[in-house]
């Protein structure tokens, strides 16, 4: 009796957590968090990683001018604030593109310096070094998963994708197209986002060859992000194309999924934009989604014709809830978006850069949770 008492005991307390849980994502919102007052106003941020509640690295440039290159820019947040990281021995100007993980050892992040040299860092647990890079290959992002590191980048023009074993970087062969966003769940088991001149297209690795599928046949569609959450629940976001128009036109969102069967397009609440990140909650199942540039038709007659749109949306397996970012005093909306998830919790980063006064900009960090 004593033991049947626990377990119902234990089933109540366990519901009332996931209904907090749900209600305070229902109620939350997005936070501004300030960038360490070292940091130049004319900076911007590219990409963050967090592999813990007081452990997450973001990475972009700093003081970058009209003309005049910046310098590569890492902050760190301890739990409490973000600070700048000391880069000892790095005097190149340039700027930090992409950031992945592996464990709190092994932190890389790929850049390019003003001469158009691939940079690639490697933080050992102590200090951020400078790490040869594969030798012609001009670098665009790097992707940790299942223990993997993978690099994006180009030789001579051509695609190049490489991974990291125990001798060094070795090449994968690319599939046809563009590559522009990786999700690696092992070595044999990769997704990858880009496009073809067919359209958006999504493969999948599985060791030996890719299997590529093109998810929109729209003219100029692509997707950039890509989220394998299970072999029945893949999803990818980007833009889809268009035809015709002014220069200028905006162009909508693009977000597919694949069920197992066939990939299918998935309406979201912006009707201009690009999905900028897709990110997975604890569960490893879509959690949210950003929108860059997001817009929407205002009503019948309004001018403008179109009103802002929603800049995040969050999923709950069925339908998605519209968040806006906070306005921030001085500065615009946010160019570009782009999440990192802390493992573990409901709390997710988002970072870029924001539009500052005289066409100028600014770094944006934001957090839910």
């Amino acid at each position: 009796m004593a033991r049947r008492l626990l377990v119902a005991a234990l089933a109540v307390a366990l519901t009332l957590m996931a209904v907090m849980s749900s209600t305070a994502a229902e109620t939350g919102s997005w936070q501004h968090v300030p960038v360490p007052a070292q940091v130049r106003p004319q900076a911007g941020l590219n990409e963050a990683v967090a592999l813990g509640p007081d452990r997450a690295w973001a990475v972009g440039a700093d003081a970058v001018g009209r003309e005049a290159p910046g310098f590569p820019l890492v902050l760190r947040w301890n739990g409490t604030a973000w600070q700048r990281q000391s880069l000892p021995g790095i005097g190149w100007q340039g700027e930090l593109l992409s950031i992945a993980a592996t464990s709190p050892t092994a932190v890389w992040a790929v850049g390019r310096d003003s001469a158009g040299g691939a940079r690639l860092l490697r933080f050992d647990g102590t200090a951020w070094h400078e790490s040869r890079p594969p030798r012609g290959v001009v670098l665009t992002e790097v992707v940790a998963g299942g223990g993997e590191i993978w690099l994006i980048g180009s030789r001579d023009g051509a695609q190049v994708l490489l991974r990291r074993d125990g001798r060094g970087w070795q090449d994968v062969p690319a599939p046809p197209g563009a590559v522009y966003g990786l999700h690696v769940l092992a070595a044999d088991d990769v997704w990858a986002a880009g496009e073809t001149a067919s359209g958006a297209a999504v493969s999948h690795w599985n060791g030996r060859t890719w299997q590529q599928t093109v998810v929109d046949g729209f003219p100029r569609s692509a997707v950039g992000s890509v989220l394998a959450v299970s072999p029945t629940e893949v999803w990818a976001g980007g833009t889809a194309g268009f035809v015709g128009g002014p220069p200028g036109r905006p162009i909508p969102p693009l977000l597919v999924r694949w069920d197992g069967q066939e990939w299918s397009r998935v309406t979201v609440p912006a009707d201009f934009g690009s999905i900028s990140s897709l990110t997975p909650g604890a569960s490893g199942g879509l959690a949210w989604v950003s929108v860059a540039g997001s817009q929407k038709w205002g009503q019948p007659g309004s001018s403008p014709p179109l009103v802002p749109g929603p800049d995040f949306l969050a999923w709950n397996g069925q339908s998605f809830t519209e968040y806006g970012e906070p306005a921030v005093a001085g500065e615009g909306d946010s160019r570009t978006l782009r999440l990192a998830p802390v493992p573990g919790t409901a709390t997710v980063w988002s970072v870029g850069r924001a539009a500052g006064p005289e066409n100028t900009f600014a770094p944006r960090v934001l957090r839910f949770g």
